[in-house]
């Protein structure tokens, strides 16, 4: 059975958590952030719904323990947190998270955020082996180890990172609208994912890989139309 760990240091909410995904999942909860490094590597859950403001160690460092980790560098964490200021969702997007949801939440919102990760994972580990490594224009993703190298230097991505560039690097020449990245790439029903999500994610890998992100040379935005990848 499909296992959650939720880790919130409010009780209130992490019971209601808790009881929204149990008739579903097999879900485990923590409430700081030492106890959930414990859980997770002990039972390796397959979704991690994680807070951000916890006392001693707090989610932003759960989950670069995670992204450490060799064994639960992959598990797909969803940060469902008060801290709602777009400098908070680039800092945990930027720390390795897959998904953000602000609260107060909506528990049928959660639900299909939830599903969506779930539906992707499966997504991913059903389809064939990708090739090693792929190249379009001046990139080269390494599909084995998540490594992304320019014309000036070596990017280790994170997972999502990697899907959103593999995903763009494996259709050259075409435009990828938000909604539509959402949709075909994040398994988000329409209307239900966060524009945000894609954004974020875009915002970061241009840091990462763009000698000016300001002025992008590989990933490149289509005004009106969405994203796409450098050809040359």
């Amino acid at each position: 059975m499909t296992s959650i760990l939720v880790v919130d240091d409010e009780e209130r909410v992490a019971l209601t958590i808790e009881r929204s995904l149990q008739p579903h999942y097999q879900v485990r909860v923590a409430y700081n952030g030492t106890d959930a490094l414990k859980i997770a590597r002990r039972i390796n859950p397959d979704l991690v719904i994680l807070d951000i403001m916890m006392p001693g160690m707090d989610g932003l460092q759960v989950c670069r323990e995670l992204r450490s980790d060799p064994i639960l560098k992959a598990v797909p964490i969803l940060f469902l947190t008060a801290r709602g200021r777009v400098e908070d969702k680039v800092e945990g997007f930027d720390a390795g998270a897959d998904d953000y949801l602000t609260k107060p939440f909506d528990v049928r919102e959660l639900l299909v955020r939830v599903r969506a990760i779930l539906q992707r994972t499966t997504k991913q580990q059903e389809k064939d082996a990708k090739p090693d490594t792929i190249a379009v224009g001046k990139l080269s993703l390494n599909c084995q180890n998540y490594q992304l190298t320019t014309e000036e230097k070596t990017i280790l991505l994170t997972p999502v990172e990697f899907d959103l560039m593999y995903h763009l690097m494996s259709h050259p020449g075409q435009v990828f609208s938000g909604e539509r990245l959402l949709r075909e790439l994040w398994d988000y029903p329409s209307d239900t994912g966060s524009p945000d999500l894609v954004r974020m994610h875009v915002r970061n890998l241009r840091l990462k890989i763009e000698p000016d992100s300001r002025h992008p040379r590989f990933l490149l935005t289509v005004p009106r139309h969405g994203y796409t990848i450098a050809t040359d």
